[in-house]
């Protein structure tokens, strides 16, 4: 069984090679080596693109119990000043991805060791961050032999204490569409604007008017976002832009806020068109389900945790988006935060997520199954 030590020399060793979504080549060979360390009586090892599936066949299996853990980073450049700081430029581990792999293979090295009765299916999933891995995953012919009777999976929560472990019943992350609108106008002079179609002018209106779909058109009990987080548009200071490109993200709560706020963006679209006199084009891009907690096995989840000592707390409903959502969709399951306390939040250049969180929900887990193996 890995030791806290070793399992925090993991998390820094991957820390230092994070990747593109179905590019984790590096990671998918770290956590291959690392696999292939531990006793292999009982594992069965199958590769999925840039993600693996490690099967621990149980001694008298009646059911498959899942873990998945996601394994790709996000293209920031990391400002932590750590001595274990990325290897690779413009490229971060900064959603925690690290510490989620790292406390998957603890848990996998403790059933090697710790024979149970059920197989126990462990899945590092690629491109969470995008284009989304969930989905085609759990599509795949590797999948479906090995497919679990019921999965679990964390994400770290930087603004809860460490090793705190949070969760609900029902709804805990939204549903999240991301959003491209291209605006094709006509370039031209700035000394001539009159003769142009600004594409610039065009895309600050329509962000403004997107603003208003939420106050305006989202039942004030309901909740969604928009958020535009880059817009780009134009060459130099004297020519007047041809072209826009806005790029943003729409979450929301409801499936039937989803396809409200998808209406009101196109229909604000087609007036900007008009309006301006140029053409638009909506791609709505990677789409997440909600994550959606079965309610019995939380609540069993809580208590069973509670009843052995840790620090389980009540969570709220989140606007974060999480593609685990599409295994929930078809497999009974459940999804926690993990505190990890941090001074900077997720998708922060400054992520600093306290280590020590790594043994505590590697115990919590592993007391979990255990607990649900011995029923």
């Amino acid at each position: 069984m890995l030791t806290a030590e070793e399992l925090i020399q993991i998390r820094r060793d991957l820390h230092r090679i994070p990747e593109k979504g179905f590019e984790e080549v590096k990671t998918q060979q770290f956590l291959l080596s690392v696999v292939s360390k531990l006793p292999q009586e009982r594992m069965e090892i199958r590769k999925w693109r840039t993600g693996l599936l490690v099967l621990i066949k149980g001694l008298k299996p009646k059911k498959t119990i899942g873990y998945r853990a996601d394994i790709d980073g996000l293209p920031i450049e990391e400002e932590t000043g750590l001595s274990f700081r990325s290897e690779h430029e413009g490229m971060m581990h900064a959603c925690g991805h690290d510490m989620h792999m790292t406390i998957a293979l603890g848990i996998l090295s403790y059933f090697t060791e710790h024979p149970i009765d059920d197989n126990l299916l462990f899945l590092f999933q690629p491109a969470e961050e995008g284009p989304g891995g969930a989905e085609p995953m759990l599509a795949s012919e590797e999948l479906s032999e090995w497919r679990p009777d019921f999965i679990l999976a964390l994400h770290i929560a930087p603004e809860l204490p460490s090793g705190i472990i949070s969760t609900k019943p029902g709804l805990l992350f939204a549903n999240t569409s991301e959003l491209f609108i291209d605006l094709k106008g006509r370039g031209g002079h700035a000394a001539y604007p009159h003769e142009t179609r600004d594409m610039v002018v065009a895309s600050c209106m329509l962000v403004a008017q997107l603003q208003s779909i939420i106050s305006r058109n989202v039942d004030p009990l309901d909740s969604a976002v928009i958020t535009i987080g880059k817009i780009t548009g134009g060459t130099v200071q004297n020519i007047i832009a041809e072209k826009a490109r806005l790029e943003g993200t729409i979450r929301t709560l409801s499936v039937e806020s989803m396809k409200k706020v998808k209406h009101r963006i196109e229909a604000v679209v087609k007036g900007i068109e008009a309006g301006f006199e140029c053409e638009a084009k909506i791609d709505y891009g990677a789409m997440y389900h909600q994550v959606y907690n079965e309610g019995k096995l939380t609540n069993e989840f809580m208590n069973v945790l509670k009843d052995k000592g840790y620090s389980v707390k009540l969570s709220k409903e989140a606007m974060t988006g999480e593609d685990f959502g599409y295994f929930l969709a078809e497999i009974p399951g459940l999804m926690f935060w993990l505190g990890v306390d941090s001074p900077y939040g997720l998708h922060h250049s400054k992520l600093l997520p306290d280590e020590s969180a790594i043994q505590e929900a590697v115990k919590a887990v592993c007391d979990f199954i255990t607990y649900k193996n011995d029923l």
